[in-house]
């Protein structure tokens, strides 16, 4: 007669085999007993280490047992009652237990707390969400106003290590910086780079009432702060407003290269202009910023503005202020694909819709350091499903171009001073 060899039953030694039987139940249930029967086991571990054996008389103890109590650790985004043993020093202090400190220490409740208000859970709706439907593992003990100070504290000490993280080690060929619009009196100035790689990095944000010279100026010293080098050359990426080209090149030098968002410019454009000629004036537009020959662009925008005169003269003197930084790109020489990817501001805009989905349970901002904690956040979130720039590849043309452009701005201003020696 042949035999089995296959064992009817195979039941796990302690600490586990008391949790073992709840697996029939559920193997989230039998989790959460067998951790809290292995947790018991090391604390006992800890208190004997501590203490010696129970009923010994060691020369070496560094203290003894003192009783039990009941504690509460983080379990699924709620809190789990556990007993831990207690004990006291010889010197009569409590002395902590390793294990029971580092299962304290493991925000698990911040981070679910975290996690969920980033996927747009409502605070009312997180039993629901971390909790079997039956009511199988026990429910979490902290209510919606616990799970939102959890959110504040760690996003407020997220947001303070990526305000003060060291830039000095990312090889940035590429700033962008914009303006995100939370309130009527509120707006932030978000900067993102890109590096040799096409890499990008969200580096910081800062808040203001407007888009004006000061608040700028503050978000460029916290970057120089970090370990951005302003004397590498980059390609800054601004909307076209005067005060962030004035920063810019503040702190970088007058040679510094901006470029102006085309896009912004053709929607200034349009707005100001009678709907007959949006079609032909678009057009234009689309032409220029195509074309590889910088001179050429100017002319045809300029012919443009000329032939604008007559119908919308204030549009014509639009079309031409800020032409250079209109066209810097083209000025470079580089290629088409790259061309498209860096003369417009597309990845600090969109940005913009990870943060309108994470916000948009926020009925009410309460103060300028909620909206940076919330915006902050989305952008880490955002920057998670960062893809490199369509044209990483070419972007050795670009450092190419910004080191040959420094080379002759560096040239032209020592002939200058030598001319005004002379």
């Amino acid at each position: 007669m042949k035999t089995s060899t296959m064992m009817t039953s195979a039941i796990p030694r302690a600490p586990v085999g008391k949790a073992w039987e709840e697996v029939s139940a559920s193997f989230d249930r039998f989790c959460l007993a067998a951790g809290i029967e292995t947790l018991g086991a090391m604390m006992e571990a800890d208190a004997e280490v501590a203490c010696g054996p129970r009923h010994s008389r060691s020369e070496d103890r560094r203290g003894h047992r003192w009783g039990r109590t009941a504690g509460k650790i983080g379990f699924h985004a709620g809190k789990v009652a556990i007993e831990r043993p207690r004990v006291r020093g010889l010197n009569g202090k409590e002395l902590p237990l390793a294990s029971w400190e580092q299962a304290v220490d493991e925000d698990w409740l911040g981070q679910w707390a975290m996690n969920l208000m980033l996927i747009n859970v409502s605070t009312r709706k997180f039993r629901r969400a971390v909790r079997l439907p039956e009511g199988d593992v026990p429910a979490p003990a902290g209510t919606k106003s616990a799970a939102s100070r959890h959110f504040v504290a760690l996003s407020a000490a997220r947001m303070k290590e990526w305000m003060t993280a060291d830039l000095s080690k990312l090889d940035l060929l590429v700033v962008q910086i914009d303006g995100i619009h939370m309130t009527g009196d509120l707006v932030l100035v978000a900067a993102i780079g890109i590096d040799g790689e096409g890499v990008k990095h969200p580096l910081g944000l800062i808040e203001g009432a407007t888009e004006n010279a000061a608040v700028v100026q503050a978000l460029i010293d916290n970057l120089l702060a970090r370990g951005l080098d302003p004397a590498v050359p980059r390609l800054f990426i601004i909307d076209g407003s005067k005060a962030l080209s004035k920063a810019i090149r503040r702190s970088f030098g007058r040679e510094a290269l901006i470029q102006r968002c085309q896009i912004h410019k053709a929607r200034n454009i349009m707005e100001r202009l009678p709907k007959p000629l949006h079609a032909a004036v678009r057009r234009v537009l689309r032409q220029a910023w195509e074309l590889d020959d910088a001179e050429k662009a100017e002319k045809l925008i300029r012919n443009l503005a000329r032939r604008l005169e007559h119908d919308a003269p204030g549009v014509s003197a639009s079309i031409l202020e800020g032409l250079d930084e209109i066209l810097t790109v083209s000025r470079l020489g580089l290629s088409k694909e790259l061309r498209r990817a860096l003369a417009r501001t597309n990845i600090v805009e969109n940005v913009m819709s990870p943060v309108r989905r994470v916000c948009r349970n926020v009925k009410r901002w309460r103060s300028a350091s909620m909206a940076l904690r919330w915006t902050a956040a989305a952008m880490q979130e955002a920057a998670k499903g960062f893809r490199r720039l369509k044209a990483h590849k070419q972007l050795p043309t670009l450092r190419a171009a910004l080191q040959a452009h420094q080379m002759k701005s560096s040239t032209h201003g020592v002939l200058a001073r030598q001319a005004n020696a002379a």
